[in-house]
């Protein structure tokens, strides 16, 4: 009976005993799981982090054909300091005459002035491509790539290596770039090594940069933001990518590697509150650092929307922020936080250093010239070029020639007397329309007579001095259309007062559109000293006779828009919800549910400003019309004044108005200013006829003619 008893309890004992083993092991098993689950996911991101990476760029030259024995272009690319390099490679696209003698021609590539590789073109037609890897001793942040070379023709046992015709041609394809291959060296904890990679051109293409505000941001959350954007699109080098702004929710942007954090304190959610505490917001905006699970964040915060604004005009500084060599920063009311100002006199130095061109026969430098975004050039542009140059050229045929954008407008003869210092001034053509940027070429013609005898002690040469200037008399853009876009809403390459309308309760899709028009704003907005202000509520009546005004978001969504309507080129039908029919575009009824539209309209409230209106059936479709004016690219296909675009991306451009000019009166100064040596000409001459006519009246009374023609009249 005992022996059954404890027969019994060892049966039933190990049985419990076995399942809490079980109960154990299995809980154990799930741990392991899981912490190998995140070791293999921490490792998988590390590799991610370490892995070799690339960064394609496009040399910054649209095709270019190249003529002469001596070919030559320039371009620049750029390596980011944070990249560890490992290769880089030169992908050339090219096409040669196909008469060049494949034995005599050569190509040779230099980068930041020194020689790496040359290279005879392929004995075949169309367009090449060769692949050559650059020394990565050689780079520097900036670099200059150089391709120069000579394509000389030979027709059967005839050489023609010294004659220079059309023949004699290069063409280097747009589509040659350049592609590196590195590792990435991680940020610090410092705010300026987040603001680094933060605006990197790889993060930005990569879609790795992201801004993110509470869902429902408040009008200061998005002033600063967009503030902030602007900032960061002022120093990114990517056309086309963008850096997004979106909320805190967006899952797209929650992936980003780099995410920029604006929102007041009190909208702040609680996994950033730990690590900005309430006492550090005390009468001061915080600008703060950490990383968390391999991503890395720069938390922008304030008690009160003035200091968060004022916090997101630092970080549009992009000195200031290049400068903050620190975990974290405090913004206060007193702050300095406006950008260097910038001084425009007109005056603008082609080159720093002496230039110098070695070489027989044609040899060219091109330039670079910038305005400001918001002026264009008017009459009375010069261009000076000053040059030092070798004596042994044969000066009958030397010769100076300046072109602005491949116009010729001026040449110079080269002569023997003034080879150690000459220089000559020409004058641009009036009415001659550049922009707000052109491109001057200067090229030079250094024939030598012993050209074939010639040795490297006598080669000729050329050198473009440091004093050589572009002065660009200048006028502020007067066109209220999208060739003047966005430079009408500047002033001094900065926001001009703007205020933008935006709906009450804001989509995804509407940050879309705020992310389009702010980034190529931005893109031009040198300073940050600019006024931006958002409104949810229609604008006092001051703001908009004084301001100009951005509004977006579909009718029933924005009740200023549905107040526009009348005034809109492009009009919604009762509803508010589809683009309707005009003179310029018949749309049918179910297709007019799916456009969106950008327009730009002589503002109701005051005719000397513009306003903005973006807008369509649906948010997506209004931020697909903002996608067609978020480059420069894009709105470069415009010259009109209203922009339509469907949900297959089908887009058109139209023309409304028929005075296009914001303020004629401006329009009249300018026409004075430009003629104001022939109103002075025509003044004298004015002056000289009123004498004349005074001295034949004083000569006809002094020999009585006038008396006596009075006398000579009946009495009545």
């Amino acid at each position: 009976m005992n022996k059954f008893f404890i027969n019994k309890q060892s049966g039933i004992r190990p049985s419990a005993t076995s399942s809490g083993w079980r109960i154990l092991v299995g809980l154990l098993v799930v741990v392991i799981s899981l912490l190998g689950s995140f070791s293999t996911a921490t490792a998988k991101d590390t590799k991610a982090k370490t892995a070799t990476q690339t960064y394609t760029q496009p040399l910054q030259n649209t095709t270019m054909s190249l003529s002469g024995q001596a070919v030559e272009t320039s371009s620049y690319f750029i390596k980011v300091d944070y990249w560890r390099m490992k290769h880089a490679t030169l992908n050339l696209n090219y096409q040669v005459s196909q008469l060049a003698d494949r034995q005599l021609s050569d190509i040779t590539v230099a980068v930041n002035g020194t020689k790496f590789y040359s290279f005879r073109p392929v004995a075949q037609s169309g367009l090449q491509t060769k692949q050559i890897t650059i020394p990565l001793r050689l780079l520097r942040s900036s670099n200059s790539l150089k391709i120069s070379g000579q394509i000389l023709t030979r027709d059967g046992k005839h050489d023609y290596r010294l004659a220079q015709t059309p023949a004699n041609w290069l063409t280097v394809d747009a589509r040659s770039n350049v592609n590196c291959e590195y590792t990435l060296k991680q940020p610090n904890a410092n705010v300026n090594s987040f603001y680094d990679h933060f605006s990197g051109p790889d993060t930005v293409v990569n879609q790795q940069s992201a801004i993110e505000v509470p869902a429902q941001a408040s009008n200061a959350e998005l002033t600063a933001s967009m503030s902030a954007l602007a900032g960061e699109a002022r120093v990114i080098t990517t056309e086309t990518q963008q850096i997004p702004v979106t909320t805190l929710t967006d899952r797209t942007a929650q992936r980003a590697d780099y995410q920029l954090i604006v929102a007041t304190y009190d909208h702040l959610p609680a996994r950033f509150k730990r690590h900005v505490s309430a006492q550090a917001v005390t009468k001061q905006a915080v600008i703060k650092r950490y990383d968390a699970q391999g991503k890395h964040y720069l938390i922008v915060t304030a008690p009160t929307g003035d200091l968060l604004i004022k916090a997101g005009r630092y970080v549009a500084n992009a000195e200031l922020m290049q400068e903050t060599a620190h975990p974290s920063e405090t913004v206060r009311a007193d702050s300095q936080t406006f950008t260097s100002s910038l001084n425009y006199d007109g005056h603008y130095q082609l080159t720093t250093t002496a230039d110098r061109l070695v070489g027989a026969n044609h040899q060219e430098r091109s330039y670079f010239v910038s305005l400001p975004v918001d002026r264009n050039n008017a009459d009375g542009s010069t261009i000076k070029v000053a040059l030092r140059y070798a004596k042994n050229l044969d000066f009958r045929s030397a010769l100076a020639t300046v072109y602005i954008n491949d116009t010729a407008i001026g040449s110079h003869k080269l002569t023997a007397r003034r080879a150690d210092d000459d220089s000559f001034t020409v004058k641009l053509p009036k009415g001659l329309a550049l922009g707000n940027s052109f491109t001057v070429r200067i090229a030079l013609d250094l024939p030598v007579q012993t050209a074939a005898n010639s040795t490297n002690a006598q080669t000729p040469w050329a050198s473009i001095e440091p004093s050589s200037r572009a002065n660009i008399q200048s006028a502020p853009g007067n066109d209220l259309l999208f060739s003047n876009y966005p430079n009408l809403f500047l002033q001094n390459s900065t926001y001009d007062h703007l205020a933008v309308v935006r709906p009450k309760t804001m989509t995804l899709a509407d940050y879309r559109t705020l992310s389009s028009l702010f980034n190529l704003i931005g893109n031009y907005a040198r300073s940050n000293q600019g006024q931006i202000t958002f409104y949810q509520d229609r604008p006092s009546q001051q703001v908009l006779t004084h301001d100009n005004v951005i509004a977006l978001g579909t009718p029933q969504q924005n009740a200023f828009i549905r107040a526009l309507n009348d005034k809109l080129y492009f009009q919604f039908d009762a509803a508010g919800t589809r683009l309707i029919s005009n003179e310029k575009l018949s749309i049918e009824p179910r297709y007019g549910a799916t456009l969106g539209t950008a327009q730009l309209l002589r503002s109701p409230y005051n005719a000397k400003k513009g306003l903005l209106v973006i807008t369509g059936a649906t948010p997506d479709d209004a931020a697909r019309a903002a996608g067609q004016i978020s480059n420069q690219k894009n709105v470069a296909q415009y010259t009109g004044d209203a922009v339509v675009v469907d949900r297959d991306n089908l887009h058109r451009g139209y023309r409304f108005k028929k005075n296009k000019l914001i303020d004629t009166q401006v329009n009249l100064s300018q026409r004075v200013h430009r003629n104001r040596q022939l109103l002075v000409y025509l003044g004298i001459a004015l002056g000289i006829i009123v004498i004349l006519l005074i001295a034949i009246l004083m000569l006809l009374n002094k020999h009585g003619v006038l008396h006596r023609s009075r006398r000579g009249k009946p009495h009545a």
